[in-house]
């Protein structure tokens, strides 16, 4: 009760109590107490190229007699991270958060700061790890998220905009959210605890303090909170983090198979009495799918006796696993059960010189590659480095070049011909991250 009279009468305040019925009231306070010194900010900077259509254009430059060089911007960014490994000083936090980062700063919440280094970082799942050399850390406990449930409370720890370390609470608003093209594995955990820019990287506890996601994303039409957002399973990134810090990237193996949600109508088609698995679409010649004897119209249920009903789950499981791993697939054929048995294998990879290919592509290197992801097994030619011209011209490390010239590509030799049709320009059509642009080069 607050009483508050006028300035010529005596301002009272009546305090809350501390008990209500003989009972303390309840707090996080003491959870938060232990939790949050494990919890980071993250201030990063960097420069990226700027890119103008005059002073690119060759014409331009010439005409006006402009030396050919690369502007530059210095960038800044602001994330949250969290510390598990305190003798090795080990911080977990977002790819995203670190991306093109030249410097990177860890705050801790007693205002320490350090100079941090990268270890290793997975943009396909958005984890990273990073170091800094400290003394005295307090390093948080794992949960484990596949023992989370749909109304469980959790509490988000980051540092939303740049304030400084701020914490919220919520429930599990849902599990095991895909989909979403956000990132290119995507298991997320949802909740309504408030994540903000800037809380990315950060901790989803429950309320014991341990760890059970990182905080990743959030949806929203003005950017804020809505209280939609999404954590990483910490189930997940463990494995990932442990890949990072042993090899400084992960080495994901395939299969070589695509594969769709089945629907009540598929299932309907191929005679099978249940309406949750997943298809089998296609199985490339000669991959480990194709020698373990994975069919067209197969019913995946299982992926190393966990049960699955989507295709995005198929692909996490698979895409944890190392490249050498055994992975058993539970199938059902004609509404028999089996049980297929693979070893995952590295990407196949055939390299050139953008050089010996076009002039326009001088500075590049391309590698033939078919990869799992998220919308089934693609194939296609990788951009694997970028310098000089190529880069200047908009081509980047990692984008998937589909068509040449209008020309679906699938091989180097398919990108020759395909080059020939065009020698005064070249038209890519070029897949980068989650979306799609043409790149014309001339």
């Amino acid at each position: 009760m607050l009483l508050i009279l006028s300035a010529s009468h005596l301002t009272v305040y009546a305090g809350l109590p501390n008990h209500v019925d003989g009972e303390p009231l309840p707090s996080l306070a003491p959870m938060l107490e232990r939790t949050t010194p494990s919890v980071v900010n993250i201030s990063t900077t960097g420069k990226v190229v700027v890119r103008d259509p005059f002073f690119d254009d060759p014409f331009f430059r010439r005409f006006f007699d402009i030396p050919q060089q690369q502007r530059e911007r210095k960038t800044t960014g602001l994330g949250s991270g969290v510390i598990i490994d305190a003798k090795n000083g080990y911080v977990i936090t977002n790819s995203h958060v670190i991306d093109k980062a030249q410097d990177i700063v860890v705050t801790l919440e007693d205002g320490q700061r350090f100079d941090a280094k990268v270890i290793g970082k997975d943009p396909g799942a958005d984890i990273a790890v990073i170091q800094i050399d400290a003394t005295n850390l307090s390093e948080i406990s794992f949960g484990d998220s596949d023992s989370l449930r749909q109304g469980d409370f959790v509490v988000a720890i980051g540092n939303p905009f740049g304030l400084g370390q701020t914490v919220t609470s919520g429930i599990v608003s849902a599990l095991g959210r895909s989909g979403l093209g956000i990132e290119s594995y995507e298991d997320f955990i949802q909740t309504d605890a408030s994540i903000n820019p800037g809380n990315s990287g950060g901790a989803l506890v429950n309320l014991r303090g341990e760890l059970i996601g990182i905080n990743t994303a959030i949806y929203g039409p003005s950017g804020g909170n809505v209280g939609i957002g999404f954590a990483i399973p910490i189930n997940m990134a463990q494995q990932i983090t442990a890949q990072l810090i042993e090899h400084g990237e992960v080495k994901r193996g395939r299969l070589g198979f695509s594969a769709q949600d089945l629907t009540p109508e598929l299932a309907q088609a191929f005679g099978i009495s249940r309406n949750k698995g997943v298809v089998v679409a296609r199985v490339e010649k000669d991959s480990p799918a194709d020698k373990a004897d994975m069919q067209v119209g197969d019913v995946i249920v299982a992926v190393n006796g966990r049960e699955v009903t989507s295709s995005a789950q198929v692909r996490n499981e698979i895409g944890l696993l190392r490249i050498g791993d055994r992975v058993e697939i539970d199938i059902l054929r004609n509404g028999k059960a089996r049980a297929l048995k693979a070893t995952l294998q590295d990407k196949v990879m055939k390299s050139v010189q953008g050089k010996k290919l076009s002039t326009f592509l001088a500075g590049a290197e391309f590698s033939e590659v078919s990869e799992d992801t998220a919308r089934g097994s693609i194939s296609g030619i990788e951009v694997i480095s970028v310098t000089g011209r190529a880069a200047s011209s908009g081509l980047r490390k990692g984008d998937l070049i589909l068509s040449v010239n209008k020309q679906r590509v699938k091989s180097i030799r398919e990108m020759q011909d395909a080059l020939k049709k065009n020698e005064d320009a070249v038209l890519l059509n070029i897949q980068r991250d989650s979306r799609g642009l043409f790149l014309l080069i001339q």
